[in-house]
C-alpha cells in the first residue's frame, strides 16, 4: 500500500534481518529501525523522542511488543517486567509521539491486546504481581490493561482526528513465549504446533485496524477477525480505565 515502515527492536541481529525483510518488499520507500528494551523506561522514553524528531508524520502507530514470563522479573524501573513491556510501553511510546500523530491527523493508534484478557481483573494496589505471581494470569492482566488504555486513549484524542483501537490477532505461530521459560514455554511450542495461524493470517487484522477505510473514523473499539467484538466486563469499565492511566502516567513519570 506504499507505506513505509519505521520499526523498534530490541536484538540488534534480528532486527536487521526484519528490516532487510520490509526493504526487499518496498525497496524504494526509506523504511527504518531504531533499537530499544521497551522494558525500561528510559528506553521507551528516548525512541520515542528519537522517532518524533526524526519522522516529520506519523500515520499509523502500532503498539505491538508483547512478552509473557513464566516467573516474576522487575526492571530497574522496580516495575513487573510483563507489565512495563506489554502495558506501559504502549502508553508511553504513544505518549511521545501524540503530538506528531495529530499533526498528522487523520491518523491511528492500533494496540494489540488479546482474548486472553478475559477472566482478568484489575487490583490497583497490587498492578506490580508481587503477591502470589502466575506468569499467564499477569500477562491476560496486561492485555485487559491494552483494552482499558485503548478505551480511554481513544476519549481523550477525540475531535483530534486521531483514532484508536485494539484487536486480538489470534494464537499466532510467531517466537512469543519460546524464552518464557519453565513449563509455560514448553506448552506453548506444543500448542502452537497444534493450534496456531501463521503471522501473515495473525497479522490480517492488525493490518485492517492500520488502513481500512472503513474505519476512517471508529475509535475506541475491540476487534477480532477483522470484525468488531465485545470484550468482558471489566474491559468495558470506562472508571477503571481512567484509573488506569492514572496510576500508568504516575509510574511511568509521564505527567
Amino acid at each position: 500500500m506504499g507505506a513505509r515502515i519505521v520499526l523498534v527492536a530490541r536484538d540488534q541481529a534480528r532486527g536487521q534481518v526484519a528490516l532487510a525483510r520490509v526493504r526487499a518488499c518496498s525497496p524504494r520507500d526509506a523504511h527504518r529501525i531504531h533499537f530499544a528494551d521497551l522494558s525500561r523506561l528510559a528506553e521507551m522514553k528516548r525512541v520515542g523522542t528519537e522517532i518524533a524528531s526524526a519522522e516529520s508524520r506519523i500515520d499509523v502507530l502500532i503498539n505491538n511488543a508483547g512478552a509473557l514470563f513464566s516467573s516474576r522479573q522487575v526492571t530497574d524501573d522496580g516495575l513487573e517486567r510483563t507489565f512495563a513491556t506489554n502495558h506501559v510501553a504502549y502508553f508511553v511510546l504513544t505518549h511521545y509521539l501524540r503530538e506528531r500523530l495529530i499533526a498528522s491527523a487523520p491518523a491511528r493508534v492500533v494496540n494489540t491486546a488479546s482474548d486472553a484478557h478475559k477472566g482478568a481483573t484489575l487490583d490497583f494496589d497490587d498492578l506490580q504481581s508481587a503477591k502470589g505471581y502466575r506468569g499467564f494470569p499477569v500477562y491476560s492482566r496486561s492485555k485487559l490493561c491494552n483494552i482499558l488504555y485503548t478505551r480511554e486513549l481513544a476519549r481523550r484524542l477525540a475531535g483530534t482526528g486521531v483514532t484508536a483501537n485494539c484487536l486480538h490477532p489470534g494464537f499466532v505461530a510467531t517466537r512469543f513465549g519460546d524464552q518464557s521459560g519453565g513449563l509455560l514455554s514448553y506448552g506453548l511450542r506444543v500448542a502452537k504446533g497444534v493450534l496456531a495461524i501463521s503471522p501473515e493470517r495473525g497479522a490480517d487484522t492488525l493490518v485492517y485496524l492500520a488502513s481500512s477505510p472503513e474505519l476512517a473514523i471508529a475509535s475506541g473499539g475491540y476487534f477480532d477477525k477483522c470484525r468488531p467484538a465485545t470484550p468482558s466486563k471489566e474491559a468495558l469499565d470506562d472508571a477503571t480505565a481512567k484509573r488506569l492511566w492514572s496510576e500508568t502516567a504516575k509510574l511511568a513519570r509521564t505527567e
